[in-house]
């Protein structure tokens, strides 16, 4: 392994981190680019399939030191690459909105803001009690030896080499959701961001170094084809891997980690359901609804991009939407006047654009958008304007599929049942939305909801609340404590009373 040493500081450009080490990659380098224009953001190196299973080597040495260090150990040095984070945020956010294509607001505050804030809770998450006590139990003699009292504990462990496989709508957040609670618990990562956005991910490595992170603890492996990442799902050393993406790639990891019995935390596509009712706050509805045409330009799975309107409301927000979507400024995301941004490449603009088409081809109505904005610096980059599509029914694929952009449907309903009965068919259940005057019938028809998460009269998050989802939106629940607890194993300790 040919690597430069030097850790602290800012990564060195185009190599990968592994062991501590930048390390020269084995295929070269390729270019990102900021979708808002096309300029070359800078380069990212191309592992080899030898390289990750290097950078899973070193995870693996660390592993028994790392998870052997004091949880007031861990606590400052993830502390302190929280305050490295917030000292050079001004920086870092400038490179995530190059390269992700957010808005410098999004960047600075839902990037790395919140990346920062994942640190500092992790770090306190390192110092919270593993252990959890039984009630002793009173078994009788038998076969096996005399009777007697048995104390018990349950204590959770760390699971060992976790492979992070992270999204390219949020490349701060996303990573620091999985490495810092992973490595508050005792585990060493590879990190394997999305190919379009790495950039930022290695800045949060040296942040780490800086900290004070030993070698081999975190390691950042990157490439453009999907090699990298099979690699880092499949090498022998990996004990669980922690992915936030796609349905169809989840299912192929969760086939490799199945072959291998390794652990899997799945955060995959969503479809949420918004259901609003005839008494519901129509503008915090479509205040709330709204979101999927600006937050990261609807490249989010929890998005409200499915709504279920009862029959008394149902032309008032779809008119009420249309207003809210055409008066957003779409354009770049270096200008703080705009709220929607790019999407992440040409590519996946093409593909938004194809549903658009295909719902109207189904028979939806056009209530607004559909177009590619242009003009300028609209011309160079990866825009949609935002779009609603009405008079929709569940059968269309522009209902059913997760299309991940500003683009939101419309269904009408009638009764209560018939509208959990609309939220209930689909593939995803990640999170569901309820708007309701009555908060009897609001919580009664979240019950009601097969999501793992319920937004009653807000798409506000919780962020101690469980995430995750039914079905096909994933397997597993991070966030919080529960983070802590899906890095973990359980192990049982019973000893004889006196």
């Amino acid at each position: 392994m040919t690597g430069t040493r030097g850790p602290e500081g800012p990564p060195v450009a185009g190599r990968l981190f592994i062991g501590g080490e930048w390390v020269e990659p084995d295929g070269g380098q390729y270019a990102i680019t900021d979708p808002a224009n096309g300029e070359t953001v800078g380069s990212a190196p191309e592992a080899s399939r030898a390289q990750v299973y290097e950078a899973v080597s070193a995870a693996r040495d660390a592993f028994g030191p790392w998870s052997r260090t004091r949880p007031e150990e861990r606590a400052r040095i993830l502390d302190t690459a929280a305050g490295i984070i917030q000292r050079d945020a001004a920086e870092s956010a400038e490179l995530a909105r190059r390269e992700s294509g957010a808005t410098t607001g999004t960047a600075r505050a839902m990037q790395v803001g919140v990346a920062a804030a994942r640190f500092r809770r992790y770090a306190r998450g390192a110092l919270e009690p593993v252990e959890q006590p039984l009630p002793p139990q009173l078994t009788p003699a038998g076969p096996m030896g005399g009777g007697g009292l048995l104390g018990a504990l349950a204590v959770r462990r760390p699971v060992g080499v976790v492979t992070c496989i992270t999204s390219y709508n949020n490349p701060w957040a996303n990573p620091a959701g999985k490495i810092a609670p992973a490595l508050a618990m005792g585990n060493t990562v590879v990190v394997k961001p999305a190919p379009q956005d790495p950039l930022s991910v290695f800045r949060l490595a040296a942040a780490l170094a800086e900290a004070g992170v030993p070698p081999g603890v975190v390691n950042v492996v990157t490439g453009s084809s999907p090699e990298a990442g099979e690699a880092a799902v499949e090498a022998p050393g990996v004990d669980m891997v922690s992915f936030t993406g796609s349905t169809a790639v989840g299912r192929r990891i969760a086939e490799v980690c199945g072959r291998g019995m390794k652990r899997q935390l799945m955060e995959l596509g969503g479809k949420g359901a918004a259901l609003v009712f005839d008494d519901a706050d129509l503008g915090a509805a479509v205040a709330g609804i709204g979101t999927t045409f600006s937050f990261y330009s609807g490249q989010i799975c929890t998005a409200p991009t499915r709504v279920l309107a009862q029959r008394g409301v149902y032309e008032r927000i779809t008119g009420m939407l249309a207003a809210y979507a055409a008066k957003l400024p779409v354009g770049d995301p270096a200008d703080p006047a705009t709220v929607v941004g790019p999407l992440i490449s040409a590519a996946h603009r093409d593909r938004v654009e194809s549903y658009v088409e295909l719902g109207r081809k189904e028979g939806a109505r056009l209530v607004t958008g559909g177009e590619r904005p242009t003009g300028g610096a609209l011309d160079r980059g990866c825009y949609t304007a935002p779009t609603l599509l009405a008079d929709c029914t569940s059968g269309m694929r522009v209902v059913r599929e997760e299309i991940f952009g500003p683009v939101v449907v419309v269904l009408p309903f009638d009764t209560e049942e018939e509208g959990i009965a609309l939220a209930s068919d689909s593939d995803y259940g990640l999170i569901d939305y309820v708007w309701s005057g009555d908060p009897a019938r609001a919580f009664r028809v979240a019950g009601l909801l097969r999501s793992g998460g319920v937004g009653v009269n807000t798409v506000a998050r919780h962020m101690e609340a469980p995430f995750g989802g039914f079905r096909m939106s994933g397997v597993g629940r991070d966030v919080g404590s529960y983070a802590l607890h899906a890095y973990s194993e359980i192990q049982s300790l019973v000893w004889p009373g006196r």
